[in-house]
């Protein structure tokens, strides 16, 4: 947290108040907030102008009008914030200008897991996005080939759809929920299930998210929030994460809850049984 429909929530806010700005300076507050990994402190950012601000997956990051970019992870906490009123949990502070107005933009990490970093781009992708596989809402995403990858590996579907080197960005909520509509168990065994039910997989994780996306994403607290200091309500719609002991809305059964590689995993066991 968060997945996907948040950071693309983070991004079209973004888009909105600092494309087109100068940055006039940016100040790392905390140890943590820069990548180690980092070609250069934040501080050289300053003079800089974002001419966009792009993602794949869970990973943001901003064209500049120069060659390197500003990357940035969220991690469990992270957030970028236009002059907000709290700042307790400031890691970097990033002073834009455009014309006569100047505003603050705060990287918030409560739990310091998030960074950001200056890095080169190969392809048009930065160092530490290029690691990862496209997400399922780019151009280059490539389903046939994905299906025939996840079809050939003996593992469960859950942890083959939460593998960021096969499709990036989904994440344990949009997992939970598009295995729940594609009516797929999450310990069902990729090489055994049909090329079919991996693709339906798929789509419904695409149509999942798209409609987290319309709803600003999923917050459950204060820890996920876009740049206005606004929750998403995507939480009102959830199907089956988090929804343990309580009746699937499609059949009434309970949703159950499991232990999955040291998280949860929800589902209907009636509606999700383990078939190809």
């Amino acid at each position: 947290m968060p997945e996907l429909p948040e950071v693309e929530t983070v991004r079209t806010g973004l888009l909105a108040h600092v494309v087109g700005h100068k940055i006039t300076s940016a100040t790392q507050l905390h140890e943590r907030a820069q990548n180690p990994r980092s070609i250069a402190p934040i501080e050289d950012l300053a003079g800089s102008t974002v001419l966009d601000i792009k993602r794949r997956g869970k990973f943001l990051w901003f064209e500049l009008d120069r060659s390197d970019v500003l990357v940035a992870h969220l991690g469990m906490s992270g957030q970028f914030l236009i002059d907000p009123r709290e700042t307790r949990h400031t890691r970097a502070i990033f002073t834009l200008k455009k014309g006569r107005k100047e505003t603050a933009l705060h990287f918030n990490d409560q739990r310091t897991f998030g960074w950001v970093s200056l890095e080169r781009k190969t392809d048009g992708i930065p160092t530490s996005v290029a690691k990862i596989a496209p997400d399922i809402f780019e151009p280059s995403f490539d389903q046939a080939a994905v299906i025939a990858n996840v079809g050939r590996r003996k593992v469960k579907i859950k942890t083959a759809i939460l593998n960021q080197n096969i499709v990036s960005g989904i994440g344990n909520i949009y997992a939970d929920e598009a295995l729940w509509l594609a009516r797929v168990h999450p310990e069902s065994v990729t090489h055994e299930m049909s090329a079919a039910a991996i693709g339906r997989t798929l789509d419904c994780a695409k149509e999942v998210m798209s409609q987290a996306i319309k709803v600003g994403g999923t917050s459950f607290d204060d820890l996920y929030i876009n740049v206005n200091g606004e929750s998403g309500y995507f939480a009102i719609s959830l199907n089956a994460y988090g929804r343990e002991n309580e009746p699937c809305s499609r059949c009434g059964t309970l949703i159950k809850r499991i232990s999955f590689a040291n998280r949860s995993s929800h589902f209907c066991p009636r509606c999700q049984k383990k078939r190809g």
